[in-house]
């Protein structure tokens, strides 16, 4: 039996347990004895070891439509609104991309987004100090960040819902992420140097032999879009001989276009406004809509059902002339078709996706659908608030998946594809390798519609600098 002594102390814990719970403040359950590590000095007179770097280059936001470049100084290993943290670590980032969610806040177009905010949520890099808390991985390893910040302990974390964390998120009750008003405060990751938390739960160890060659083929792309867009194709349900509709030729809908392959799909159609996208979509046995061509207006999508029957044989689908499967990849930013494709209406995907897809099929939403939206096309989008077609998607039985996507449940797996050659992404998403420096022009160029996925190399790993 244990003494009194150590029953006190175990009552002692639990009620600080409590507590920090309830705050959102969350230590590790133990005192380590181990102490933090770093590659560098901890003193100025240690001369065997080079000095902590005094800066930190960092993306931030200033505004609608515009970035610069401001240097964040090297990250504490600390809550955004807490205490040290032990359990955390700072990477040196090898990659860290611009993804098409960034864009939304980049035109103001997400709630709560102050100027001089980090941006960024995709990120690669090596460990280069930790806290005394952290066992599973050692100074040197290559790693993946999932976007989603996640505990490890609460109930959504235990059920691998990590994209709904309930102790690292802010305003919006559940899910915390990098560079992301509202989600937590965590610091955005296009940056140099860059804090990660619960390093042993969340991080992705990368094959130091390979992680550098294998980085733009799939392995940036592992901390969002891939697994984003995985994610997309299994809540709609897309199996062998699937037929499915893709919503949006952007790097995520590339993404759920191979991953509906991977998962057996028959044959994949997607729609885009941009020529190029669908050009880059073609690659791997895409059939292309191009919504210039369509006739209807903002809420008829009569039109892209007529195109995908002229392109399926009936035989193809049994007694169906609809698609097995949707997948939003575009979410509430979106445009009218036809004569309407500058306009925005934002729920023109979703109601598309309703429409084309059969009586019992299933539709994927891995498209952002914000909370808030300042810029909003009109007062209920402004609060969140969209016109969906409900009552067609209740009728047709359709089952309807959606939110962001839990990346630490897929990707492990998604990692073994690409490092056994079954994906490459290089040419699928016309990757660019970029610096620093040149992130703020390409946020212009991707939003005017470039097809093309920009990945920043901070440190000149993967591009050498002249």
């Amino acid at each position: 039996m244990s003494s009194v002594s150590d029953r006190v102390q175990e009552k002692v814990r639990d009620a600080v347990e409590f507590v920090q719970e309830k705050t959102g403040i969350l230590q590790p359950p133990h005192v380590s004895t181990q102490k933090s590590r770093s590659i560098y000095a901890t003193s100025a007179e240690d001369k065997s070891k080079p000095q902590k770097p005094s800066r930190n280059n960092t993306i931030v936001w200033e505004g609608p439509n515009k970035v610069g470049i401001k240097d964040m100084g090297y990250p504490e290993m600390k809550y955004p609104k807490g205490p040290r943290v032990n359990h955390g670590v700072v990477l040196k980032v090898i990659a860290t991309n611009i993804c098409g969610s960034d864009l939304h806040m980049y035109r103001g177009h997400i709630g709560g987004a102050t100027p001089g905010m980090a941006l960024g949520h995709e990120v690669t890099g090596e460990i280069v100090e930790m806290g005394e808390d952290v066992e599973r991985f050692e100074l040197g390893d290559i790693v993946s960040v999932p976007f989603n910040v996640a505990c490890g302990r609460c109930d959504n974390c235990r059920e691998q819902k990590t994209s709904a964390c309930l102790k690292t998120c802010g305003e919006l009750g559940a899910g915390g992420a990098y560079g992301f008003p509202m989600m937590g405060g965590w610091t955005g990751g296009q940056t140099e140097y860059h804090f990660v938390p619960y390093a042993d739960f969340q991080l992705l160890r990368l094959p130091k032999d390979r992680a550098i060659s294998k980085m733009t083929a799939g392995l940036a792309f592992l901390s969002d879009i891939f697994p984003t867009g995985y994610n997309g194709a299994l809540q709609a349900g897309v199996k062998v001989g699937s037929i499915v509709f893709i919503s949006g030729a952007g790097p995520v809908g590339l993404c759920a276009a191979q991953a509906s392959f991977l998962l057996g799909a028959g044959c994949v159609f997607i729609a885009d406004k941009i020529p190029a996208r669908l050009r880059l979509a073609e690659k791997i046995g895409c059939k292309t809509i191009d919504l210039n061509d369509i006739k209807g207006g903002s809420s008829d999508s009569d039109h892209i059902m007529e195109q995908i029957s002229k392109m399926l044989p009936p035989e193809k689908n049994g007694q169906h002339t609809l698609v097995d499967a949707a997948i939003d990849c575009v979410g509430y930013e979106c445009c009218g078709a036809g004569r309407e494709t500058d306009k925005r209406v934002s729920e023109q995907c979703l109601n598309t996706c309703i429409k084309v897809t059969k009586a019992g099929g299933r539709i994927g939403v891995p498209g952002i659908y914000a909370a808030a939206d300042p810029s909003g096309a009109n007062a209920d989008n402004k609060q969140g608030i969209f016109h969906i077609n409900y009552g067609l998607s209740w009728n047709k039985g359709q089952q309807i998946g959606q939110g962001q996507c839990p990346v630490m449940a897929y990707n492990l797996e998604l990692m073994k594809a690409i490092l056994y050659e079954r994906v490459n992404l290089q040419e699928l998403l016309n990757v660019k390798i970029i610096s620093l420096e040149e992130a703020p022009e390409a946020y212009k160029t991707f939003n005017d519609g470039e097809a093309a996925k920009y990945v920043i190399d901070p440190h000149g790993v993967m591009r050498p600098r002249a």
